[in-house]
């Protein structure tokens, strides 16, 4: 199975498209990024350069994922979201002269397994947000955020637990929690969960 790259979008020569991956409309996958198979990219979607995606990943329209951003298998990125590469951005250096690309270190964005990040959400780089985890729409994420973790708001904080599903957690005992949707329990503390058994 061969990956599609609609008419209006820019797909490096160097850059790598899995089987069955989609590229949509005005999207741009830019050098040396590389996708795993079945993923979709959105309309007007940006990939940075040297981005690493992983399989059966939606890259919703618009979001922008700047490199060295690093994406693993089962990922949600929505409508709007931003990854961000530079901590400290400025378009000058103090004498006022124009930066350039070597003035300055590119940090990245992880998303672990099977995350979900929202519309319009912001992950400030350097972060790392932990397999299955749920961020809110809009919400501003500062710090890293533990697996499972449900986060919302500016600066995202714990509002919850999330299971696979993406279904809000109940808790049924002491570090214990189960999904009322899947049955599954999960068991940890603050720093996340994992799966029971």
């Amino acid at each position: 199975m061969s990956s599609t790259v609609m008419a209006t979008a820019q797909v490096a020569a160097d850059a790598t498209l899995g089987p069955g991956t989609k590229v949509w409309e005005l999207a741009q996958i830019r050098e040396r990024a590389r996708l795993g198979a079945s993923c979709v990219i959105g309309r007007g979607a940006y990939v940075g350069p040297g981005v690493l995606i992983g399989d059966n990943v939606k890259i919703q329209n618009h979001a922008l994922v700047y490199e060295p951003a690093r994406i693993a298998d089962g990922v949600f990125v929505g409508p709007a979201a931003i990854f961000t590469n530079d901590h400290n951005p400025r378009a000058v250096a103090p004498d006022g002269s124009q930066k350039k690309a070597g003035d300055w270190a590119a940090v990245g964005v992880t998303v672990q397994e099977g995350a979900s990040i929202g519309a319009r959400a912001v992950c400030v780089a350097p972060v790392t947000v932990g397999a299955w985890a749920m961020v809110a729409a809009g919400a501003v994420v500062i710090r890293d955020v533990p697996a499972f973790a449900l986060v919302a708001g500016n600066p995202a904080r714990r509002i919850g637990w999330v299971g696979r599903a993406g279904v809000r957690l109940v808790e049924s005992g002491p570090g214990l929690w189960r999904c009322p949707q899947t049955g599954e329990l999960y068991t940890g503390d603050e720093d996340g969960l994992r799966l029971k058994g």
